[in-house]
Formats: structure tokens, C-alpha cells, sequence
């Protein structure tokens, strides 16, 4: 009887032909997360088995809850499947370390050609569980405990212990997507949910000396880390944006500021996206929740790109952000109280229903081009890596 993780897929399962490309891409996230531990990867379509060599099921397990694309983790034991007395035998010796007064058998049975079918195996087995095990009894619908049988092909499973996985897609399968990080409580939660999809994500953070400060990217970066867990890496664009957030203030009608300012940031990650081969973007806006959010603000905002720009958070409310925000760990930090260039040079009546043409000409008052070019060629950019407390940065 050799203990091991076992892990299913969930979802996936649904994109049939397509789903090796699918599981290839899992066990190489798998083989990431678990880079430091001492394994042995088996899969096929229906799960993926863990040998942990080392037997540090608890660090395994801890690393595997971060990795998309698995609905269920399961610590089991596998054994012969021909043995059907060893089954038995395991079963009495493995209930001996749990506490339960009630209980149920649950068998899945992939071999057909068993001897035994799906409702003699959970029979027998309860049966083994009733002799062996003092003071508990049957309970189909509210049992303490479930005991799961797997029979496959060569191979028999026991397993009690179950753990929800991160669920959705293996992160890559999707190709890139680009995170407009700020330092708030939403866009690490878009880039969480993005990823979930599929999406690998870099970010790009603008910043605008000396009116931000050096803790508010500080703070983007230990974001990003913790996004990292989730995603490898993060390579973190930081873009400048002092320049242009100038002069929009000294030449723009100030209802339009952050219209403009939007625009020129939409415009500066669609050629940021473009060189780095992401087919997205992706940003935190939750319609309503601030004057550039409004339906009318993001059509807007959105003209001035042709990549599509995904809203993972357009119909949730705060709360329900914030309760995610808080799942992932990223709350405390986002909460920190250094401002970013979003909430600096905020007007007192911003306007709600941005017209096109206004923002047109508006936008002929500074000389944007340059300074979006000026913008691109001197930023900065950072590999950020879990389980590193250093930034490397990338020339």
C-alpha cells in the first residue's frame, strides 16, 4: 500500500479532444510548483497520481492548492487492484487512525471486466468497516465519513481525505494576457480570476514621481509576488506616467482628467501587450463603482484600442471583491495606504458621460504621441518571483 496525491480535473474533463494539450500543460505547472519537493508524476485522462518520495505530503498539498486547473486534491493509497483481500486488509488498517461514528462507501469502478461490481465492492467493504471498526454504523445521507474505492485497470484506490483544488484552466493553456495592476483592492483580483481562465498575466504599473512614492510600487510588487504563486512569474512593466499626467492636468477641462488619463493608458498597454505577444488586457473595473466605470466612460475608454479588454470584475459588487481579495491574500497589502497615480489629481465632479469628440479634442491640446513613446522607452521592467524576497530585473 503506497500513500500518494491524487489529483482530478474537474473542467478540463470537458474539452475532450483537445484535453492532452490540456493535461501536458498541468504537469508541467505541477512540476513548477513542486520544483523543490521529490516527486513522480503519472497521469492520464481521467487523473493525475503524486508519488511524494519524500513522503511531505503537507507542503505538496499546500503547493498544489495554488495551482488552476484542479477541481480536487486527494491523499489515498494505492494498491493492487487483482488483490481484492488486500483492499480489505488496507481498509481495516487505514480506519484505525480515524475518528467516525457514522460512515458510507462510495466505489467508482473504470475496469468493467472486475469481478466485483460498484455495489458488492461498497457492500463488502462496509462490511469490513462494521467488523472492525467499534461503535459506528451506516449513514448514506449524513455520514462523517466517506470512504472512496477507485478500481482501475492495474490499480485500486482508498482514500477519506479530500481538498478543493483552484478549479478552471492550467494557467498558459489560454496564452497572455497584460494586468493593469494598480495598487487597490481590485486588479490583483482580475488578474487572480484571469488566471483561473487560463491567462498567464504580466502587469504593467504606472507610477508618477515624485507625486507617488516609492512604497506605493513597493507595494504593486509585493502584489504581483503574490500573484506570482498562482502564475511562475510575473514580469512587471512600471511605465512612468509623470509626464503625461502633467499635462493633462495643466491643458485639460478637468471633468475629462481621468477620461483622458485612461485613454492614455489603454493606448500605452495595447503597445505594451503587442510586444510582449499578450492578447489581452486585463483591468479591475467593476461597472459603476467610479466615474471612469460607468458604460459610457469605458466605451469611451475603449476606443482608443482594438485588443479586446477583459473585465473579469464588470458585474461584481465590492464586498464580493473584497472577499476574494481577502481568499488570496492580497486585501492587507492593497489596503496599505500609499496613493497611485489613479488617486492623485482626482477632480471634485468628474464627468460620468464622456463624449467621444470631446476627448478628441481635448487630446490635441497635448502632445500625446511623444509622450506615450517618451513613456514605452523608459520603463522599467521587473521578473517577479515567489518565494524570493529579491526582484530581478530584466534589462
Amino acid at each position: 500500500m503506497e500513500k500518494l496525491i491524487i489529483i482530478k480535473y474537474g473542467e478540463m474533463t470537458t474539452k475532450k479532444d483537445n484535453i492532452g494539450l490540456f493535461l501536458k500543460k498541468l504537469k508541467e505547472n505541477v512540476e513548477v510548483a513542486l520544483k523543490e519537493e521529490n516527486i513522480t508524476i503519472n497521469y492520464d485522462s481521467g487523473r493525475m497520481f503524486i508519488y511524494c518520495h519524500n513522503h511531505n505530503f503537507d507542503s505538496v498539498l499546500s503547493r498544489l492548492q495554488k495551482v488552476f486547473g484542479i477541481h480536487e486534491i486527494i491523499i489515498g493509497y494505492e494498491l493492487p487492484s487483482n488483490d481484492f483481500s488486500l483492499i480489505q486488509d488496507s481498509l481495516q488498517e487505514l480506519i484505525q487512525n480515524v475518528n467516525f461514528k457514522t460512515f458510507k462507501i462510495e466505489t467508482k469502478r473504470s475496469n468493467k471486466k472486475y469481478s466485483l461490481t460498484s455495489p458488492e465492492i461498497s457492500k463488502i467493504l462496509g462490511g469490513t468497516v462494521l467488523k472492525n471498526k467499534e461503535g459506528v454504523s451506516v449513514d448514506v445521507h449524513h455520514p462523517e465519513l466517506i470512504i472512496h474505492t477507485e478500481i482501475r485497470l492495474e490499480k485500486a484506490y482508498l482514500y477519506f481525505e479530500t481538498y478543493k483544488g483552484c478549479g478552471g484552466y492550467p494557467v498558459g493553456t489560454l496564452g497572455k494576457g497584460l494586468l493593469m495592476l494598480s495598487g487597490g483592492i481590485d486588479s490583483p483580483v482580475a488578474g487572480y480570476l484571469a488566471m483561473k481562465r487560463g491567462v498567464k498575466i504580466e502587469a504593467v504599473y504606472f507610477e508618477s514621481p515624485p507625486h507617488t512614492s516609492n512604497q506605493a510600487k513597493n507595494k504593486v510588487e509585493s502584489l504581483a509576488k503574490i500573484l506570482a504563486t498562482y502564475n511562475q512569474n510575473v514580469k512587471l512593466h512600471i511605465v512612468k506616467f509623470t509626464e503625461i499626467q502633467e499635462a493633462i492636468y495643466k491643458n485639460i477641462p478637468h471633468e475629462y482628467l481621468i477620461t483622458i488619463m485612461r485613454r492614455m493608458m489603454y493606448r500605452i498597454c495595447a503597445i505594451i501587450a503587442g510586444k510582449s505577444n499578450c492578447k489581452i488586457i486585463v483591468n479591475g473595473e467593476s461597472i459603476g463603482q467610479v466615474a471612469s466605470q460607468t458604460l459610457t466612460s469605458m466605451g469611451a475608454i475603449n476606443r482608443v484600442v482594438n485588443i479586446p479588454v477583459i473585465r473579469p470584475l464588470a458585474c461584481f459588487d465590492k464586498l464580493e471583491i473584497i472577499e476574494i481579495a481577502k481568499k488570496i491574500e492580497t486585501f492587507e497589502t492593497s489596503i496599505l495606504p500609499y496613493e497611485d497615480c489613479c488617486t492623485i489629481f482626482v477632480p471634485d465632479h468628474p464627468v460620468i458621460n464622456p463624449e467621444i469628440s470631446k476627448c478628441e479634442e481635448y487630446e490635441k491640446l497635448i502632445p500625446y504621441e511623444d509622450l506615450i513613446y517618451q513613456a514605452i522607452h523608459t520603463k522599467e521592467v521587473k521578473l517577479i518571483i515567489p518565494e524570493n524576497k529579491e526582484y530581478e530585473e530584466i534589462l
